[in-house]
């Protein structure tokens, strides 16, 4: 077993026990780089996000082409790397012992978040996607993305406050320019967000939302009355909400999103829940009580159109949220393992442990892969959409719009179901790495594995995410979408010697029972069958994917993924063919010893 070409620590300087250490989390770890810079698509998402560089002569920090705006991405994520490395995880522990606390109906911050928010705010980390007519950094979201994984990396309690500011992006795509001006500028200059959904009765159901909204004709204004749980940084300074505006109704048609402002108060913290994992982030109970609000967008579209926005952005981040503990995960485990002996030498000499330790290292180099792709996807269309409020697409971008959104919403569960799920196996076999050790409160992997638990909860369950995927499994778009990945890697077929045309011919069996699997559901025509079989279904097609994603990146840079490759392809083969058995075994005669009374 090898370090695999990522810099850690040297043999000796374990990482868990609290060591004053200088890192880079993006220098230091090139996969990441390797991903910004890899990609074709990142031409054409400068392009667009630049609208060719008209910003160019405005303002000074604006690339003057697309080589000037990869080294400013470059440049800003090298900023983000030495804080997250030097700032966020040295104060980690601080952070996850004290939490923060409830004092007159306000969240108190531990108090190392407060440094955190500090530093982040100093090197102007805010605002990243927004444009720069509102104060913001307009990155597009495959660096907010990277930016999002390096601080998850370092604290993935701190990262669920800083990375709500992307809930700006709803305010931007729905508010009125008056709101874009009054607010955007505020979360730019380093004000916090949040997104106040889930009630005590409506948790995954948000259609059954009651918080009341109505509206004050004697003051031009609407009033929120009621309560909402398990909001994320509760106490920010604007709340973006949703609540039911249409007397007498009781489903999605009649929420509606609304702007909260915390300088006009009305809204109290009843309690911060206390979490088995990611202490840093206050999870709040909220009272309205007769609140002062805006509303933002359309009524009757809260549900419907904006909150589903809302999602696919925490999705994302949720996605990058787990690979940045899978990071982590990987780097405790290596270096533990390097740093203890038993029997006389390291224990990483064990092919038990080396086996884990690759395992965690192809899963997070497998998933890094789909979230990043994910992101490009999203970013070219959410661009366009911009675009589009500004003027008429031409044919060819209409085309490219409805392409690259149905990728991204295809895409999104995927990413954030397939790495929540790694996140969780990774620290848990980090844990198992420490053996005793892991079980102990001074080592770091135990954070990590209580962090990592609810990424495939919230934000939507991993069984939703499947819900939300498994259209795309029976319509044929994900087959599509393998079909023609493995169309491309065909055609650079002299760059596909040696071991690489043989993980192609294993990644097109892996495809070849995926497809068959699809055919032998869909041909039981059975609804029960279909929902029981949906999980397999969805995670053979992020094994095929991801294999495939994998297989791109090593022919570019073996030196980087070779040996990932090697051992995720084993995996995903062992888990396709797993799945493939178990669906050619349910029947409808069978599906009763499903139902457990």
């Amino acid at each position: 077993m090898t370090r695999q070409n990522i810099l850690l620590p040297p043999p000796g300087e374990g990482m868990g026990r609290g060591r004053e250490y200088a890192m880079n989390y993006y220098k230091d770890f090139p996969e990441i780089q390797f991903e910004l810079e890899n990609s074709p698509l990142m031409q054409r998402i400068v392009e667009l996000k630049e609208r060719d560089f008209a910003d160019k002569d405005q303002y000074d920090d604006a690339p003057q082409d697309f080589a000037d705006a990869m080294d400013s991405y470059d440049k800003v994520l090298d900023i983000v790397g030495d804080i997250t490395g030097n700032v966020i995880a040295p104060n980690a522990e601080a952070v996850d012992a004290e939490g923060p606390h409830c004092e007159g109906g306000r969240v108190c911050y531990a108090e190392k978040t407060y440094e955190n928010l500090a530093a982040m705010r100093q090197a102007g980390l805010n605002g990243v996607t927004m444009p720069r007519r509102y104060g913001g950094l307009n990155l597009p979201v495959t660096v907010y993305t990277a930016a999002n994984e390096l601080v998850s990396a370092a604290d993935a309690g701190f990262e669920n406050i800083w990375s709500l500011q992307d809930c700006i992006e709803t305010l931007y795509c729905f508010g009125n320019e008056e709101q874009r001006k009054k607010y955007i500028p505020r979360v730019c200059a380093g004000e916090t967000m949040s997104m106040d959904l889930t009630e005590p009765d409506a948790g995954s159901d948000l259609q059954s939302v009651m918080l009341k909204a109505t509206y004050d004709e004697e003051n031009d204004c609407w009033r929120l009355n009621g309560s909402k749980r398990f909001i994320t940084n509760g106490d920010s300074d604007i709340h973006l909400v949703l609540a039911r505006s249409e007397a007498g109704t009781r489903d999605g048609r009649g929420l509606s999103m609304f702007i909260y402002d915390k300088r006009d108060g009305g809204v109290d913290v009843r309690r911060i829940e206390n979490k088995l994992g990611i202490h840093g982030s206050p999870t709040c109970e909220l009272v309205y009580k007769n609140a002062k609000c805006e509303l933002c967008g359309d009524r009757k579209l809260g549900l419907i159109k904006y909150v589903m926005s809302l999602m696919n952005g925490a999705r994302l981040g949720i996605a990058a949220q787990s690979v940045g503990l899978s990071q982590t995960a990987y780097n405790e485990a290596i270096a533990y393992a390097r740093d203890r002996k038993q029997f006389g030498k390291a224990i990483i000499e064990f092919p038990a442990v080396a086996e884990m330790i690759s395992n965690i290292k192809a899963k997070l180099d497998a998933g890094r892969a789909l979230l990043y792709q994910t992101a490009r996807y999203v970013d070219i269309y959410k661009a366009l959409e911009d675009i589009a409020r500004e003027r008429k697409l031409e044919p060819e971008e209409r085309a490219e719009l409805k392409k690259y959104s149905r990728l991204a919403d295809a895409f999104t569960p995927l990413a954030k179901g397939m790495n929540s799920e790694y996140a969780n196996q990774n620290c848990y076999d980090c844990i198992q790495v420490h053996g005793g050790s892991g079980f102990m409160l001074e080592y770091a992997c135990q954070r990590i594995y209580r962090d990592a638990r609810i990424t495939s909860i919230y934000e939507g369950t991993t069984q939703l995410q499947t819900v939300a995927a498994i259209r795309y499994v029976t319509n044929g778009m994900y087959s599509q979408v393998i079909e023609e990945m493995l169309n491309e890697q065909q055609q650079c077929a002299d760059l596909l010697v040696g071991e690489n045309e043989g993980y192609l011919t294993r990644i097109k069996a892996m495809d070849e029972k995926f497809n068959a699997c699809i055919a032998t559901v869909k041909e039981a025509g059975n609804d029960e069958l279909h929902d029981l079989c949906a999980r397999h279904l969805y995670e053979m097609a992020g094994d095929v994917i991801m294999s495939l994603l994998l297989l791109q990146n090593a022919v570019k840079a073996p030196e980087l993924f070779a040996k990932s490759l090697q051992v995720y392809v084993n995996l995903a083969e062992a888990d396709v063919e797993r799945h493939n058995s178990l669906i050619k075994r349910m029947t409808t005669e069978n599906i009763e010893n499903y139902r457990q009374a």
